[in-house]
């Protein structure tokens, strides 16, 4: 069974062809088979490979054929399936299995059905192979094609020009982050001379020690793939405008795939971050300060799907700081449980909008647990396990692991600590202000659609996840363990234990739900008062504005770059490149007087370009 691993990326591969080919002369029906089908049986394999890997017990690698053989230089198109890769691999496939059901009908009146499933089924292929990669090489492909598909699914609706600039955005600040990654990869390989990773990692602990140069280079260039690619500071600004793409490419992004996979990158590479103590730290400050930054930004936000992009940022900052502090099991256990709640609020937020005749702002809502019953509900329960509703939800047992990693392991501290515990608060808060605004108070927006039975399946069946998925915490580590080092404990206060740090988290969930119940349902004057204060009012457009941090980007890069590119609009290159379209326009003005449609000249010219033929083979 093991040996099948290479057809889990090669079914969606093949489908996001076929459909891509033939997505014009097809059915409807053809294409959300062929669309949902693929992925279902890649999720079906994902599965199966679970006990098939317990039996075998041992890391298992599947080589297909050697990519390039240049100068000792031999990186292969090869799967290594161990017990990181085979959790996300189930995780990716299974939720987003649910997701292309789900889109199978949320999508359907959508012309550009067949198009939509191959890109979808693209983007899956391609973290699947980011995850089963054997080697840095085929890592960075499948790297680069999620940020690729990410473009053609957020811009997927091109004919409104802000969703084309909204996917530029992405790909060009991802390319940053890629860029400094490209570098690491040329670094690793200059000096253990290879990129198959489990070999990398072994010289590099044998050949580097800890805390040298090279060492903190290379791991400080992965970091930069890694923030662009997980929306962290300062590369968090193009998560938000993602969300022009269809709801569920923004399900399947934030959920599954793209800004997972910086996390992923970080715990597979721990071995060179660990060699490396200032890198590692980076990545627990830039995850404190991130989870911290996008929440107070989630605060101020009237579009749904940006709301939920805001805690996706925030949520990806919990996981950088439980790598940070060398608690790998719990970012990777967070990873699982954020998968199952966050792609269930998007879609829960996506049977709201279809509702709504395509209606984002919350403040047009209201009202909506009676009219739409289904998606409170279920939204609800991705709420609570969000922002970590105690003992019942599956994100309070992986949030709850992180805090108290972040307090008592040895690159802990209590700073860490109060750090996380703050981000509970705003979480609460912001997640229950929007509950409250969509689904309380007076009906704004009538509705005029309600789920079927396609759209129905998935959200319950998340919902259930986000609920039980937390109970396997002791099992599921274990299980990772075999892969990532157990988290190293500190000699903290003997009093702050787990149980206290889950009770003391409890208190501040409630503290964030009764804060949001009073200022948007009790008195709702609060929050219009303190949106007309002065200094409320300079916070929340500074929030708002995801902390002038595009405004920044805008000045210091994009007009400086657009200002030097017209002072050197006219230079020589691109008077070479003029020349060549113009001769080319000579070519075909030329040849178009041969298209005369009278057949003798045609057949003149045949006869002609024979005698010519002829007698260059004989003379020349």
């Amino acid at each position: 069974m093991l040996g099948l691993v290479w057809l889990i990326p090669a079914i969606p591969f093949a489908s996001a062809l076929v459909l891509a080919l033939a997505s014009r002369t097809v059915s409807r029906k053809f294409v959300a088979i062929t669309g949902v089908g693929s992925i279902a049986l890649s999720a079906i394999l994902s599965l199966a490979m679970v006990p098939a890997y317990l039996a075998h017990a041992t890391p298992y690698t599947r080589i297909l054929w050697t990519w390039i053989s240049v100068a000792g230089f031999r990186p292969q198109i090869a799967f290594y399936l161990d017990p990181l890769s085979l959790v996300m691999i189930v995780v990716v496939t299974f939720v987003a299995f649910l997701i292309h059901l789900y889109s199978a009908e949320s999508m359907r009146e959508d012309p550009g059905y067949g198009r939509f499933f191959a890109y979808m089924n693209l983007f899956v292929a391609s973290m699947v192979t980011l995850l089963l990669a054997d080697n840095l090489l085929l890592l960075f492909l499948g790297w680069e094609g999620v940020g690729l598909c990410s473009y053609l699914l957020i811009g997927f609706w091109y004919q409104d020009p802000a969703n084309g600039r909204a996917a530029i955005k992405a790909f060009v600040v991802t390319r940053v982050g890629d860029t400094v990654m490209l570098v690491g990869l040329f670094l690793i390989f200059t000096e253990l001379g290879t990129l198959t990773i489990q070999t990398a990692l072994h010289q590099a602990s044998i050949e580097w020690p800890a805390g040298s140069a090279i060492a903190i280079t290379a791991a400080a260039l992965l970091l930069g793939g890694a923030i662009g690619k997980s929306a962290q500071l300062p590369l968090q600004v193009w998560l938000p405008d993602a969300m022009a793409g269809p709801t569920p490419t923004s399900a399947l992004i934030h959920a599954a795939t793209m800004v997972t996979a910086g996390v992923y990158l970080i715990a597979r590479m721990h071995v060179l971050f660990e060699l490396a103590p200032p890198v590692q730290f980076a990545v627990a400050v830039i995850g404190a300060a991130t989870l911290l930054v996008a929440g107070f930004s989630a605060l101020t936000q009237y579009d749904i799907k940006r709301i939920l992009a805001y805690s996706t940022i925030s949520q990806i900052g919990y996981m950088f700081l439980a790598l940070g502090v060398g608690a790998w099991g719990a970012a990777i256990f967070h990873f699982m449980t954020h998968a199952f709640f966050k792609a269930l609020l998007f879609l829960s937020a996506g049977i709201v909008i279809d509702a709504l005749h395509d209606e984002h702002n919350i403040f047009r809502m209201g009202g909506l647990h009676r009219e739409l019953p289904i998606a409170y509900w279920t939204f609800l329960v991705g709420g609570c396990s969000l922002s970590g509703l105690p003992l019942i939800t599956a994100g309070s047992f992986s949030k709850d692991f992180i805090i108290w990693s972040a307090g008592t392991s040895q690159l802990g501290g209590i700073a860490w600590w109060a750090v996380a515990l703050f981000g509970v608060l705003l979480t609460s808060f912001y997640t229950f202000r929007l509950i409250f605004v969509v689904f309380f108070g007076e009906v704004r927006t009538p509705v005029s659609h309600r789920p079927g039975l396609a759209v129905t399946i998935p959200v319950v069946t998340l919902a259930t996840l986000s609920i039980v998925g937390g109970y396997d915490k002791k099992p599921f580590l274990a299980f990772v363990g075999g892969a990532l080092p157990q988290l190293p404990q500190s000699s903290a206060p003997a009093a702050l234990t787990e149980t206290v740090t889950s009770a003391i988290t409890a208190a501040i969930f409630l503290t964030g739900v009764l804060l949001a119940w009073l200022v948007y349902l009790r008195k709702p004057e609060l929050a219009r008062a303190a949106a007309s204060n002065p200094v409320g009012a300079s916070l929340r457009r500074f929030w708002f504005s995801d902390w002038a941090m595009d405004w920044i980007y805008d000045r210091l890069f994009v007009r400086p770059f657009e200002r030097l590119a017209w002072i050197i609009r006219g230079d020589l290159l691109d008077s070479i490149y003029d020349g060549l379209s113009n001769l080319t326009s000579l070519f075909w003005r030329g040849l178009s007087y041969t298209e005369s449609g009278k057949l003798r000249w045609y057949a003149a010219g045949i006869a002609a370009g024979a005698v010519v033929f002829v007698a260059m083979a004989i003379f020349l």
